[in-house]
């Protein structure tokens, strides 16, 4: 998908550096194509509005049309855009100066990819920030889960609680967080059970989770290939999780 998206860009930005120079229409419809390579690679459109909205209002005017390099400031434009709407350089830090032990809820639908962020996220915090990490799988849904998580800690030197057959999910929970205190943890990593974003039972359980083990993060893990889904499923789960009390 996205090597479709920077092919269809660099075909867009090629025809303009081609002109010596740029006019309001050119730029118009460097716009249009742009559009239509956003939206076929699944971005929002409420999201592809609002940026081409910012790239004609940047684009159309004398810096650009009497520049020298017009096409070079308006591929400059693009790339300022799509910085800004990813975020920028503003990025969230999490919070690792919580009193500890301070809870991580990883939630998200299933196969997401959840346990192995879980591990992944833990061994970040574990060798660049020097924390004391303790990994818990709450997931008693899919077979050889909490297994997997396991294995994972294994491999990243990263402790994983006991695996005790027959807990409930808020058992596994009340257990970490105990082992936690006793252990002199700084952060205790919460893997839940993948779910369908329509499955009551399961919001209600990862709320109850919530609830207890009162987490600093709540992190909701997605498929890299989800596209705009994404932006629903994060509605959803936000709107779900806020209703009951995470």
């Amino acid at each position: 998908m996205f090597d479709s998206l920077s092919d269809k860009l660099g075909g867009i930005f090629d025809k303009l550096r081609g002109k010596g120079s740029l006019s309001e229409d050119d730029v118009n419809i460097a716009a249009r194509e742009i559009r239509v390579a956003l939206l076929e690679a699944d971005v929002a459109l409420p999201v592809v509005k609002e940026f081409i909205e910012i790239v004609k209002s940047r684009a159309i005017g004398a810096d650009v049309v009497k520049s020298v390099t017009p096409a070079q400031q308006v591929v400059k434009i693009v790339h300022d855009a799509m910085v800004e709407m990813l975020g920028g350089q503003q990025a969230e830090e999490l919070n690792i100066s919580a009193p500890p032990p301070a809870a991580f809820l990883m939630v998200g639908l299933q196969g997401s990819g959840k346990t192995t962020s879980t591990a992944k996220i833990s061994k970040f915090l574990s060798d660049k920030h020097k924390k004391k990490i303790l990994m818990a799988s709450l997931d008693t849904q899919r077979p050889a889960a909490q297994d997997q998580l396991a294995v994972l800690g294994e491999q990243t030197g990263i402790d994983t609680l006991e695996i005790i057959k027959g807990q409930s999910p808020l058992e596994i929970t009340k257990r970490a967080m105990n082992e936690a205190r006793l252990g002199g943890y700084d952060i205790v990593m919460l893997d839940t059970a993948g779910r369908l974003s329509i499955d009551k039972e399961l919001m209600n359980e990862v709320a109850e989770i919530s609830k207890l083990a009162k987490p600093v993060e709540t992190m909701l893990v997605v498929d890299a290939m989800t596209g705009q889904d994404a932006v629903t499923i994060a509605k959803e789960f936000d709107e779900k999780s806020a209703s009951q009390g995470l």
